[in-house]
Order: structure tokens, then C-alpha cells, then sequence
């Protein structure tokens, strides 16, 4: 590329230009803000300038035991203090922060642990007996750190050379961390959930760590000093980054171990909390909750929910519950919502289908996202704005992973043709927002004809009866595959398979309809996501 008069003698240094990391905002925040309540856990309560210290106390007691630039350090913790300290005092040695879901089995946290090569786990004594059965199997031999939270009155025994507490007590409060030579440095590894085959590594950067987080305070609305309540698990694509986010706007962290209707009502109502996250499993306990749980919300509350997007009944539920919901989507290879629905003021004046027909899409890039469309995987090129032709969603910019730890061959199969393949199918809308029509190993070939399962799911979810739905593929002699739906009733509810596929033939063509209803309870993950992959089974025994 040839030089311009501006690129002479005018070139990158330590006063113009820094790599972008996160660890600054809770550096920034501590000192704007030292005396603002940072997190809160029951009883236990730290202000930004304690956050901080306890922070650069963990860094330098890893530093002390060794732990370095490339080095793992995975935790198995719920959304507790500890959470939140790791997400700034691992990378602030260069490590990179490893947060394990906390309802996989033994032998996957086995892998885990091996795979990441880990040197440090720390661990809450919640979940002592899969980690001792993990660390049996694994050859990784790291340096068990126990945490016991006070909060926890539940079974489970420390386990581990040093207790949490303990371990901060060796680092020093003031340690003088670095900045990242480079901001394609790792700053986080997550697994996905390896429902074909081991879970792969996704690698996240201090880059995207930054943007992403800063994305969150422009897509979700947030003023200074917000309250964020802990619905969401932080181990999931680093809680979406909002553990970072949060030091952005010196908002409070209100931590939350289980996700109860009662302590949600009753932490919105004590701590005014501002927003919360959920997948729509969040939104169904809120809804379903007993009228001695509920309590009055202070002002309105902001939810921000992922997955499927919410039926038009549950959206009116909760507004007038109180909650403003936004849509948003994304994937753990994009650090979570990477696509927000992004709502206009003139759509509120919509009639109902209309309105519910806009709040079906998932939308338009975050503003920290460069490219979002919709492809012909084989050619690549960009299918018609038409709201019809089906294509596959594809990311590119600097919220996409750095790639698959160890996997080239995974990473170089999502990257192909310059984009990151999300694997799901959608359309794109004159206007360009993007809408799924489902999963490419989830969509149903009928008779030759492409059934969207999210379709026939978002009828059924309008069934007053229906508190859940979700709709599989049946392999079938005549058709190949025909519509097979999993359907949980709302409690006191009663109707029967015939009714609702007559409530389906009014609102679907005849081949879209399902041809079996199965009432079961439907497997989800501990993010609230359907498993489809056990629903696929069990239709192959009907």
C-alpha cells in the first residue's frame, strides 16, 4: 500500500496508541468510583476500590505459584464474588480464564481440564464430588484452590490445597499488573456444549473482550451506575461479557447462586435492580411464580433474553409484569449476543401480529459487530433481501473468536470463505434484519419441502395451554422426515394431542402440521436451551 503524507513520520507509540483490554475499566472504575457499591452477595458487600484490590490480590497470589502469560486457570464456581474477581485477577497475569459449566459430568470436565491444560482451578465445594471424580480421571494435576461461600448452607466439602481466602491473603492488594503486549492475546477459553462428540475450545481475546463488553452498555440501554442482577451463569460465554461491562458504567454486580423466582423478586426489590439476562426459561419462572413470591418491581425493569425469541403471549406477560424485553442473539463463537433486535418507536403503534411478526426477528449487528448477513454457504454470496430465501447466518469482524483451541481443522471449516458459519439457517428482510428459521442440522425436509421446526414451535407457544414447545424431526417411510412435537403444558392446564394439532392446521399449511404430540418434560441445557439432539432420539422410538 503506498505511504501518504499522513502515514510519514507519524506512527504507533506508547502515547497513541495501547492495546484494548477490560482489565482498564475496573482499573478506571476503582478510581472514579472507589466508594460505589461494586457486588454484593447477602451479607457481604465490596465497593469498587475492594473489587480492585481483591483483584490484583488473586493476580499476584497466580503470579507467586507461577502462573503466566499462556497459562490456564479454570474455576468451577456459580455466580459468586470469586466469579467476578477471576474475570479481571487471571488475565491480569496473562492467563487465561477458563469458567466451567457447572452441570457437566465428570468425565467432560476431565477433558476439559486436559484439553485446557490446566494449571489452577478453583472450585466451590457445591461442586466438590464431580471435581474429585474430574481430577481422578485427568491427567492435568493443577493446584485445587476451595472456595466456601457463606451464602451456601447446602452439602459439599472443601476440597483443595488452600482455601479462596487464603490464597488472596498471599497476593498483594496493589500488584502492579500489566497491560497485554498485544490484544490478540487469550483472555478466555469456553467450551461448547459437545452434544456431537468432545466439547470444542472457543478462544476469545482482550479485544473482542473490550468491544463486546462496551457493545452491552449501548444495546442494553445502560446509564451510569446500573444494577445488574446474576441470572444469567457466568460461565456462559463469560456471562456475555458483563462481568466487564458492568466496571464500564461502575454498576453493581447483585450475585445470585440460583436462579429462584422468590430471590429475583425479592433482590429487584431491595436492591432496585436495573437489568437483568436469561434465556426464556428466566422469563417463565418470573411468569409462573406464586403470589407470595412476587413483590412489587421498584420501576421497570430491563430484560435481556437470548435463544428462540419469546411468543407474543410471554412478551405481553412481561410487560406487564413490569420488564422490558430485548431480544438479542449470538453464539459462544461471537462472545455471546452479537445481534440485537434493535426496536423502532413507530412499530409500538402496530397492530398485534404485526408488532409480534417484528419482535420475531432477531435483527441487525451489535455496534461493535462489522459484518452480519445471510449467505448461500456454497457460493457465498449474499441471499436476496426478500424475507423468504433461506441462507446461513455469518459473523465477521472483531467479536468473533480468535478460533478453536488446538482444532485447526474446526477452525479453518467455521472460517471458510472469510466468514464465521454460525450453522444456523435464516432470512434476511428488505430493511436487513436477519431472522432464523432454525438450526441447519435442526430444519425438517418433508416430502422434499424445508419445514422450519421454529415455526411450528412459535404456533404452538400461542396455545394458552402451552408452556413450552419444541419440535424435532421424525424419520418417516413415505416423507423422510415428518414434524414431531415435545410439548410441556402451563401448570393446571389440560388439552390433548388432537387439539393441538387441529390448533396447528389453523395456523400452518397442511404439511407443516405435526403428526405426533408427545406431553413430556423437555431436556435443557443449564443456559435454558432445549436439547434437541435427546428429543431426535426419543422420536425415533415412537
Amino acid at each position: 500500500m503506498a505511504k501518504t503524507p499522513y502515514d510519514n513520520g507519524l506512527a504507533r507509540r506508547a502515547a497513541n496508541f495501547q492495546p484494548l483490554t477490560p482489565l482498564t475499566f475496573l482499573a478506571r472504575a476503582a478510581a472514579v468510583f472507589p466508594d460505589h457499591p461494586a457486588i454484593v452477595h447477602g451479607h457481604q458487600h465490596w465497593t469498587y476500590a475492594q473489587f480492585y484490590a481483591r483483584a490484583r490480590a488473586l493476580a499476584s497470589a497466580l503470579a507467586k505459584r507461577g502462573i503466566k502469560r499462556g497459562d490456564t486457570v479454570s474455576v468451577m464456581l456459580p455466580n459468586v464474588p470469586p466469579m467476578l474477581e477471576a474475570h479481571y485477577g487471571v488475565p491480569m497475569t496473562g492467563a487465561v480464564l477458563n469458567a466451567i459449566n457447572t452441570r457437566l459430568d465428570a468425565a467432560v470436565v476431565a477433558f476439559i481440564l486436559d484439553h485446557a491444560e490446566t494449571k489452577v482451578l478453583i472450585v466451590d465445594r457445591e461442586f466438590a464430588h464431580v471435581v474429585k471424580e474430574a481430577l481422578a480421571r485427568a491427567d492435568a494435576k493443577p493446584l485445587v484452590i476451595s472456595y466456601d461461600d457463606p451464602v451456601f448452607a447446602g452439602e459439599g466439602e472443601p476440597i483443595g490445597a488452600i482455601k479462596y481466602e487464603e490464597f488472596l491473603s498471599e497476593g498483594d492488594p496493589e500488584f502492579a499488573w500489566e497491560m497485554p503486549d498485544n490484544e490478540w492475546d487469550a483472555i478466555a477459553l469456553n467450551y461448547t456444549s459437545g452434544t456431537t462428540g468432545d466439547p470444542k475450545g472457543v478462544v476469545y481475546h482482550h479485544r473482542g473482550a473490550y468491544l463486546l463488553a462496551t457493545g452491552n452498555v449501548l444495546t442494553c440501554d445502560m446509564s451510569k451506575h446500573p444494577v445488574y442482577l446474576w441470572t444469567l451463569p457466568m460461565f456462559h460465554c463469560n456471562g456475555w461479557c458483563f462481568p466487564w461491562t458492568l466496571s464500564v458504567v461502575a454498576g453493581t454486580h447483585i450475585c445470585l447462586r440460583q436462579v429462584r423466582a422468590a430471590p429475583i423478586f425479592d433482590a429487584i426489590a431491595s436492591h432496585k435492580v436495573t437489568h437483568l439476562c436469561g434465556a426464556p426459561i428466566v422469563m417463565s419462572t418470573l411468569l409462573s411464580a406464586q403470589a407470595a413470591e412476587k413483590k412489587p418491581l421498584p420501576h421497570r425493569v430491563e430484560f435481556v433474553t437470548a435463544a428462540a425469541p419469546p411468543p407474543e403471549a410471554v412478551l405481553a406477560a412481561m410487560k406487564n409484569a413490569g420488564f422490558n424485553v430485548t431480544h438479542v442473539y449470538g453464539l459462544t463463537e461471537v462472545y455471546g449476543p452479537a445481534v440485537v433486535n434493535d426496536w423502532h418507536t413507530a412499530w409500538d403503534k402496530l397492530a398485534g401480529p404485526e408488532q409480534a411478526a417484528k419482535k420475531a426477528r432477531q435483527g441487525v449487528p451489535y455496534p461493535v459487530l462489522e459484518g452480519l448477513d445471510v449467505l448461500d454457504p456454497k457460493t457465498m454470496r449474499p441471499v436476496p433481501h426478500d424475507g423468504r430465501t433461506l441462507g446461513e447466518v455469518m459473523f465477521r469482524g472483531n467479536v468473533v473468536m480468535k478460533g478453536y483451541l488446538k482444532n485447526k481443522s474446526a477452525t479453518d471449516k467455521a472460517f471458510k470463505g472469510g466468514w464465521f458459519h454460525s450453522g444456523d439457517l435464516g432470512v434476511i428482510h428488505p430493511d436487513g434484519y436477519i431472522q432464523l428459521k432454525d438450526r441447519s442440522k435442526d430444519i425438517i425436509i418433508s416430502g422434499g419441502e424445508n419445514i422450519s421446526s421454529i415455526e411450528i414451535e412459535d404456533v404452538l407457544y400461542k396455545h394458552p395451554a402451552v408452556s413450552a414447545a419444541a419440535v424435532v424431526a421424525k424419520p418417516d417411510e413415505k416423507w423422510g422426515e415428518t414434524p414431531c412435537a415435545f410439548v410441556e403444558l402451563r401448570h393446571g392446564e389440560h388439552t390433548t394431542a388432537e387439539a393441538l394439532i387441529e390448533w396447528c392446521r389453523t395456523h400452518l399449511a397442511k404439511f407443516k402440521v405435526p403428526r405426533y404430540i408427545v406431553f413430556a418434560e423437555i431436556p435443557k441445557t443449564s443456559t435454558g436451551k432445549i436439547q434437541k439432539f435427546k428429543l431426535r432420539d426419543s422420536a425415533k422410538d415412537l
